[in-house]
């Protein structure tokens, strides 16, 4: 042997594709999530193929994006967190960039979702199910498909259960970052107000200690504070809206009985004056509803309206509790119903052409944010594809009520697991219909959280001890 290879260790065989097998260790675990939410992000390409460029509304879309451009707070309807992301995106100037960072949105709840329900212990088919609605449900890809603020505040919520539910007991950085999404979620949707108060509860009632929950409780009390101020600054009042007396006036329209209320006179001209709709919600709009007769428009009122509106419910509350609850039950019908009856409640994927209105606002968004902005168009064949597919995959009613169920029996039987997504999930649900009315559009962000919870019902699989033999047996 030559002086020079004696003693030398023999030389390992080459393994080159060893880090390859490292890389791919973590999919080979999560192997069907990997194929479900590339399955989704497939059909969201689809989407975004067969109906160029993005489904705009009037007037919700076309105020967000000019919001945008002239970033300040919204007199009506509508908080500055959807504007803020539009603003982000506005070096692109393209609501077909707008609608893939909302696709991608639809894809990140699905996957917070998976990895929530991993972490606390269960087998990966129940992540899937869990994140299957939001990643395959048809209504996730219209929605995700439209300027609207939804997608955004449906990832916020879920990412704010998930930081809270990522532990058994939330560490006082966890509550931290969700009281910022949570305020995140209500400056992009008002409705997620009350989440905040709702969240506090659960974790009061867990017996969780003070420190979460005062970092929880300023970090979202403070993001909302400094807007208020921002508000009352540009508006001359401190508030986050300037309609929510509005909406919860045309709540009470549908039961409201003068005789019974009894308001003085300077509230009397809001009373029902005989202008009938088929939903809440379309008093806001009717020209001949009682608001929308008194000089400077609907908005100028919204303190009258919302005393007006309290006096009503506090006079007849279970004619408001009655009709809270017979609307709420839409949700479960196992055929969609429209409602208001002009709206299209599912199965929305068709063959056409949606012109834009002849708005002047339209023109102006054109001008300052998107100078390609089109009317929405169908094209073939990526829409016979979806036209097709939304009539399989559609969450019925009936199986919403079972979801939400099952996150009952998981929140009494397992409090710390799925009592504070089955809550939030019942808040998102029935706070829409009680503050103004229900709409389809409003139901989808209980989706991905009731899931969660119902996912979190199951029983986890027990971990077995290392060293024991089931551990060792090869």
């Amino acid at each position: 042997m030559p002086t020079e290879l004696r003693g030398a260790p023999t030389p390992t065989p080459a393994r080159p594709a060893a880090w390859w097998r490292r890389a791919a260790a973590p999919l080979g675990r999560h192997r069907a999530f990997t194929v479900a939410i590339a399955l989704a992000a497939a059909l969201r390409v689809v989407t975004m193929l067969g109906y160029p460029p993005a489904r705009l509304y009037w007037y919700d879309s076309f105020t967000y994006l000019d919001n945008a451009v002239h970033l300040q707070p919204s007199a009506t309807f509508h908080p500055i967190g959807y504007p803020l992301l539009l603003r982000a995106l506005l070096p692109f100037h393209s609501v077909t960039v707008v609608v893939a960072v909302q696709h991608a949105m639809g894809l990140a709840t699905g996957l917070i979702g998976y990895a929530l329900v991993r972490r606390r212990g269960l087998p990966a088919w129940v992540g899937v199910l869990a994140a299957a609605p939001v990643l395959f449900d048809a209504s996730f890809l219209r929605l995700e498909h439209a300027v609207l603020s939804d997608a955004l505040f449906i990832l916020l919520v879920v990412s704010a259960v998930a930081v809270l539910g990522w532990r058994e007991r939330p560490t006082t950085r966890a509550a931290l970052a969700a009281g910022l999404l949570l305020a995140g979620a209500a400056l992009t949707r008002t409705i997620g107000l009350p989440l905040l108060g709702l969240i506090l509860l659960v974790l009061v009632l867990r017996r969780v200690s003070w420190r979460p929950l005062a970092a929880l409780a300023v970090a979202g009390a403070l993001p909302l504070a400094g807007y208020a101020a921002w508000y009352g600054s540009v508006h001359g009042r401190v508030a986050l809206s300037g309609a929510d007396g509005v909406a919860l006036w045309a709540r009470t329209m549908t039961f409201a009985d003068c005789a019974v209320v009894q308001p003085p006179p300077e509230l009397a001209p809001l009373c029902p004056n005989g202008a009938v709709q088929d939903a809440a919600s379309e008093y806001v709009w009717d020209p001949k509803a009682s608001i929308n007769l008194l000089p400077g428009g609907r908005f100028a009122h919204n303190e009258q309206a919302r005393e007006f509106a309290l006096r009503a419910i506090a006079a007849q509350p279970l004619d408001y509790l009655r009709d809270v609850l017979a609307d709420t039950s839409i949700a479960f019908h196992w055929t969609p119903v429209a409602h208001p009856a002009r709206t299209v409640p599912a199965f929305g994927f068709a063959h056409g052409t949606w012109p834009l209105p002849d708005q002047p606002l339209v023109a102006e968004v054109r001008r300052t944010y998107d100078s390609d902005i089109t009317a929405m168009r169908s094209v073939r064949p990526w829409a016979d594809v979806l036209i097709a597919y939304q009539h399989l995959a559609y969450l019925r009613g009936p199986v919403l009520a079972a979801i939400l169920l099952l996150g009952a029996v998981g929140a009494v039987r397992r409090p710390g697991r799925a009592a504070l997504p089955w809550v939030v999930a019942v808040g998102l649900l029935v706070g829409p219909v009680a503050a103004l009315d229900f709409d389809h559009r409003y139901v989808l962000p209980v989706v991905p959280v009731a899931c969660v919870a119902a996912a979190l019902a199951v029983r986890p699989r027990e971990v077995q001890p290392a060293g024991s033999d089931r551990t060792c047996r090869r």
